[in-house]
């Protein structure tokens, strides 16, 4: 097992945080970047109850929640390297990957929108967050999704397109038959416009 992630087993009892801070959240996904399987079991148990909030407020059937979680933790599991602390808190960022696919889900299946307390996220087995907690948690996520609707449009599908789903500066050069150059400069104008949006 990796120091850091003995690190965190003996700080934490039962090696699972109930509820653990903002770093905390940042140093474990720094891990499940290199690849640490254990480091993303913690992720898992610290943060699911939450996710699993808000796919429960997009997909009435359980069933289809917990679909839907487990696709969120594996591009979570793929992506971890790409998160940014500087752009958005890891829950925030967390919860962004756990709603883009539940709005896939929905988008895919057309599953008639149901909106379901996020408090049912404390019949998850788990020793998660009151649900005021997990509330505080989703508004972090709709801000940032908020913020995100003010971009340029151009820039907003860039930014999603690079930092939820992974696509390089190349590869959306080539997307949108773009010059490289130009795309990073959109990229940059736009968490740029983002960051202040979200320090306002």
């Amino acid at each position: 097992m990796p120091e850091s992630a003995q690190v965190f087993e003996d700080a934490l009892p039962g090696a699972v945080a109930s509820a653990m801070d903002r770093r905390g959240l940042e140093r474990l996904l720094a891990q499940v970047a290199l690849g640490d399987a254990r480091a993303f079991e913690m992720l898992y148990h610290a943060t699911s109850a939450k996710l699993f909030g808000v796919c429960l407020r997009l997909l009435p059937e359980r069933s289809d929640a917990e679909d839907v979680l487990q696709d969120a933790y594996a591009a979570i599991w793929r992506k971890a390297a790409q998160y940014d602390a500087a752009i958005a808190s890891p829950i925030s960022w967390l919860a962004m990957i756990a709603h883009n696919k539940a709005v896939d889900r929905l988008r895919s299946e057309n599953v008639a929108r149901n909106a379901v307390p996020i408090e049912l996220a404390a019949d998850v087995s788990d020793t998660g967050p009151a649900a005021a907690q997990l509330a505080e948690h989703a508004g972090e996520a709709r801000r940032l999704d908020q913020c995100m609707q003010q971009l340029e449009a151009r820039r907003r599908t860039l930014i999603r397109t690079a930092f939820f789903d992974g696509a390089t500066y190349e590869e959306l050069a080539r997307r949108t038959d773009t010059p490289i150059g130009t795309v990073k400069s959109w990229i940059r104008r736009g968490l740029l416009q983002l960051r202040t949006c979200l320090e306002a």
